[in-house]
């Protein structure tokens, strides 16, 4: 008798600035993912917040320059408590592949609607996914642990004052709270264009972090959680190319301006001290599954934690799956690893 496949239901799109680069990694994972084992479907969320069912894969492909989106003309998916459903029929979904980034999805919101149902799902659960969503209480827990962060102040939209912002010293890096893939942050080099700043952040979020920019190189290392323990990977750098500044939203994915390496000139021991430090993080905000945790490595020799992302950025070219090929481990092993994961942990907040 031949064995059932496992459902797995990816899930993407979501109602985030970060919409389109959910609805690649998608892709991504479509092309990977171990079809002698896995069922997958793929259930998409509009940018209105409608679920639907995405049957042609190819609309979660970046045409040239053109990003992918839901569109709301698809089967539209009902979503509760008990399970999915499509035109009155029930999808029987084995687990939840939530390849969604940054708010309503990144956040704690999609897994609790997953404790909800008792659906197990790839990656951290409530707490912390919105723990590491916002970088304002993410960084107290950080400097609770003995990390390093870069000094700065939150502003609230509804109460703010420039005057909080006198001890800092410039250059500063402007930007949202619960916001990913540097959408809505600036570099600011002087007062004059603070405010502009400002406001540009709190399109994205209620919530702004001004914070003193760190002057070193840029550091990435992945965590995966294998049986249970967390694991960290080669560590990366970030080269930017071109007229960018800094690691903005056109140099990751529109650009073509960045490259990751894997450097061979820091200091002996740094790469098991920031190895290290990744799995620290990891632990403080009691992540599961994967991340990705992002530093700096100052030209004194300091490691400074800038943020954790609980569900990075995943398609075949993204920073974490090539962090873990050169340890070795593929695309499609980092899918399984993650799905099988899931369906082994307990379906219920308490666990």
């Amino acid at each position: 008798m031949t064995q059932s496949k496992i459902k797995v239901a990816i899930l993407c799109g979501g109602q985030s600035s970060e919409h389109e680069i959910s609805c690649i990694s998608a892709a991504g994972i479509l092309s990977a993912i171990d079809r002698d084992r896995f069922e997958p479907v793929v259930i998409g969320i509009t940018r209105a917040g409608k679920w639907v069912m995405v049957v042609e894969h190819s609309v979660l492909n970046k045409k040239g320059i053109t990003m992918p989106e839901i569109s709301s003309d698809l089967p539209q998916v009902n979503v509760d408590i008990h399970g999915f459903e499509v035109s009155g029929k029930k999808l029987d979904i084995d687990v939840i592949f939530p390849i969604l980034h940054g708010p309503y999805g990144e956040d704690g919101t999609v897994q609790g609607l997953c404790e909800m149902a008792g659906i197990r799902y790839v990656g951290s659960g409530v707490l912390a996914s919105a723990v590491a969503m916002d970088k304002s209480f993410s960084k107290s827990i950080f400097t609770a642990h003995g990390m390093k962060v870069a000094t700065g102040i939150v502003l609230h939209a509804k109460q703010w004052s420039a005057t909080q912002i006198d001890n800092l010293k410039y250059p500063l890096f402007v930007k949202p709270a619960r916001s990913g893939s540097s959408r809505g942050t600036s570099n600011v080099k002087d007062a004059a264009h603070l405010a502009d700043a400002i406001k540009h952040a709190f399109e994205f979020d209620t919530k702004v972090l001004v914070e003193e920019a760190i002057v070193g190189r840029e550091i990435e290392c992945g965590v995966l959680e294998l049986a249970g323990t967390p694991h960290a990977s080669p560590i990366g750098e970030i080269k930017i190319k071109g007229s960018h500044e800094f690691y903005d939203y056109e140099a990751k994915y529109l650009d073509d301006a960045t490259e990751v390496v894997f450097p061979t000139d820091l200091p002996a021991g740094v790469e098991a001290k920031i190895q290290d430090s990744a799995v620290k993080a990891f632990a403080a905000l009691g992540c599961e599954g994967l991340a990705r945790v992002d530093f700096f490595y100052t030209d004194k020799g300091e490691i400074v934690i800038n943020e954790i992302n609980t569900m990075p950025g995943f398609t075949p070219s993204s920073m974490f799956p090539k962090l873990w090929a050169k340890a070795g481990t593929t695309y499609s092993e980092i899918i399984t690893s993650l799905i099988d994961a899931a369906l082994v942990r307990s379906a219920h907040v308490t666990r």
